[in-house]
């Protein structure tokens, strides 16, 4: 999962890396990123990832009220959906900031809220290795990992982060593919819990 908020320069570069891998990733892309950068947008989506809402303007999400909050994410979906043709489904709060009131206002409008749970902290840029070393020992099953655009080192990392991955057996799936879409709780990690269901 890689939130694109700040410049484009590293786009085509991140989208190069991810197909000498075959490797769909999911981009989850603020509303005036695209207004900015729309030959990266539609680059993203060509390649086969999924462009997914990140707000339109970032704010935090808490604050506003549930109408702010669904202008928000409809006004970045009718930008996404005019340069993709795709309407985005997943939500990605900015600042991880999330309550119960933003997950049910997204799903009155069908929208999924979606959280991380292995940071790769590569906004602090720190060198690579240790963006490495973060993601490949904290990742499990079912992981969905935090990457950012323009962040220095995520182009020198991410390779090697591919790499330790597939040693240790993993695969990369989109974040639609990870996810829950009925029966299921959150945790106050984020991770979603799939709800028992009782024998009859």
């Amino acid at each position: 999962m890689l939130p694109f908020a700040w410049g484009n320069e590293d786009t085509q570069q991140l989208i190069d890396i991810l197909e000498k891998d075959d490797i769909t990733a999911t981009f989850f892309v603020v509303g005036e990123w695209v207004d900015k950068y729309p030959e990266s947008v539609k680059a993203l989506s060509d390649a086969g990832h999924e462009v997914m809402n990140h707000s339109s303007t970032h704010p935090h999400m808490t604050e506003l009220s549930a109408d702010q909050m669904i202008a928000e994410v409809q006004d970045c979906n009718k930008k996404i959906e005019a340069v993709t043709g795709v309407c985005p489904t997943l939500f990605r709060p900015p600042y991880g900031d999330y309550n119960d009131t933003v997950v049910s206002t997204m799903r009155s409008i069908g929208m999924y809220t979606i959280q991380w749970d292995v940071d790769s902290l590569d906004w602090k840029d720190p060198p690579a290795c240790d963006i490495v070393s973060r993601v490949v020992n904290n990742a499990q099953n079912g992981s969905i990992i935090l990457f950012h655009n323009a962040a220095t080192n995520t182009p020198e990392a991410l390779p090697d982060v591919i790499k330790g991955l597939k040693e240790k057996g993993f695969t990369f799936q989109p974040v639609s593919k990870l996810i829950y879409k009925d029966n299921f709780t959150m945790d106050h990690t984020g991770r979603q819990i799939p709800s028992t269901v009782s024998a009859s």
